[in-house]
């Protein structure tokens, strides 16, 4: 175990180490020239046709979902634990100036997870249920005639949701109720681990068997709720230290280039400490370039590849530049003192949302909000998993990794998976690896899809 271990440890430090976080930045600065900016020059008309039709009807045939739940189902996937205790994580180790770079990595990692969807909607097919399918392993094996490359990033996927997708998540759930019960009462001595896993294992398995309809209506209905519960968290602790937000501000901007003028030079927190570390949980995070995402929007009803990848830009958006940059400022905001230089993880969360809404209550929105935000990831990843399972073993093998995959829920729960959990860190670096390929290789046809697109809409107000 301890050489399993050791061999990890040495393949994450590359898949999630300088090289690979290079790569992932290229890639999206390259596809955001290919792409002319579209994030930038684009970004209103991506949320008037995103965030502006989100309370409009859609209808979605047999097979499919609306564009919304589809990117719900992603959201419920990339918003979760990391944009709570990953972002106080990185700013522990790498100085507030690790959000600056944060926000870099979200503003190319647009352009990237834009063309990832765009593919996606592009080379997805029917399955014999009637399933609209898509994702990597479908791009790749489609658009670049490479059936090997696809298939290994349908394993690592597939391996990979069983622990960042099941177990962790579990655990997080586990603990994070745990906590928030002895909080309350403090005399509490019974442990909940496993009646928690088992309720956990049997919603995500009712949800998971009705299929990608159900789990859209579910996560569709589950992420705006989560997420406005955290979001005004966030911001009560935010206005109640309003007079702190431009220090906070300049911190991060100053702290970006010079993390000792921020924290001190005795920490020794260095420039590329505060780079790796801001970068990482960014990508981390929005899962830009991972390939996980598109594997949801290829569900979607809408049939215009390039309109499903504005979502794609909201996405990241939602994530990076709302969810994560509130979890920053209402940290620095707060007044807590920053132990800068070691390793912290939700206590801090809890000790910042506790300045405003007492330790009882703080307990309880940070179980909540860990609790919602580790379940939605749970029925995201399990889609994720069977879709890139059924890709190699065929559609009958549904069921057989669904049951495996709930079982990881319960074992999660009540066990110690920090080695499952660091073995699927590394599994789900190791996805960015083919789909990068695929990305690049296929750069082109989105580019010239989405200079098509844009072609159309200046035709379409010449008429008018």
């Amino acid at each position: 175990m301890e050489l399993i271990a050791n061999i990890n440890q040495a393949v994450n430090d590359f898949v999630w180490g300088v090289p690979m976080l290079v790569v992932l930045t290229l890639t999206g600065i390259l596809l955001t020239l290919r792409n002319r900016g579209v994030q930038f020059l684009k970004f209103g008309h991506a949320m008037k046709n995103t965030a502006g039709k989100i309370f409009e009807k859609h209808s979605a045939g047999s097979g499919e979902v609306t564009p919304f739940e589809a990117v719900s189902t992603a959201l419920a996937a990339t918003v979760g634990t990391g944009n709570i205790t990953g972002v106080t994580y990185a700013i522990t180790i790498g100085g507030p100036g690790a959000v600056f770079w944060m926000w870099v990595a979200g503003l190319f990692g647009m352009a990237t997870k834009y063309t990832e969807v765009l593919l996606s909607v592009k080379y997805r097919k029917r399955d014999k249920n009637g399933d609209w399918v898509g994702g990597p392993m479908y791009y790749i094996e489609r658009g670049l005639k490479t059936k090997w490359l696809a298939v290994i990033f349908a394993a690592f996927g597939a391996l990979a949701a069983f622990g960042i997708g099941s177990a962790v998540q579990a655990g997080s759930i586990a603990d994070s109720i745990d906590a928030g019960i002895r909080t309350i009462f403090p005399g509490f001595k019974y442990d909940l681990s496993l009646p928690i896993g088992l309720v956990t294992a049997a919603v995500a398995a009712v949800v998971l068997i009705g299929g990608i309809k159900r789990i859209g209506s579910v996560t569709s209905k589950l992420v705006p709720f989560m997420s406005l519960i955290y979001i005004i968290a966030c911001l009560a602790v935010i206005f109640a230290n309003i007079s702190a937000l431009p220090g906070v501000l300049s911190d991060i901007v100053r702290g970006a280039f010079s993390p000792s003028a921020v924290t001190g030079g005795a920490v020794g927190i260095s420039v590329r400490t505060c780079i790796v570390w801001g970068m990482r949980r960014g990508i981390f995070s929005n899962e830009a370039g991972l390939g996980s995402a598109p594997i949801a929007h290829a569900g979607t009803s809408e049939k215009d590849p390039v309109r499903q990848g504005f979502y794609g830009i909201f996405e990241v958006f939602a994530d990076t530049f709302v969810i994560c940059t509130l979890t920053a400022l209402m940290l620095l905001c707060s007044g807590i003192p920053i132990p800068y230089g070691v390793e912290a993880g939700s206590d801090l969360n809890l000790a910042a949302i506790s300045t405003v809404f007492g330790s009882g209550a703080g307990s309880i929105i940070i179980a909540v909000g860990i609790t919602l935000f580790a379940a939605s990831t749970i029925l995201s990843w399990g889609l994720y998993g069977t879709r890139c399972f059924e890709y190699i073993f065929g559609e009958k093998s549904r069921i057989i990794y669904q049951v495996v995959f709930v079982g990881f829920v319960v074992l999660g729960a009540v066990a110690d998976m920090q080695l499952v959990w660091d073995i699927a860190d590394t599994l789900n670096g190791l996805m960015a690896l083919p789909n990068l390929i695929g990305v690049i290789g296929l750069s082109k046809v989105a580019a010239d899809m989405t200079g098509d697109y844009f072609k159309k809409q200046i035709k379409a107000k010449t008429r008018l």
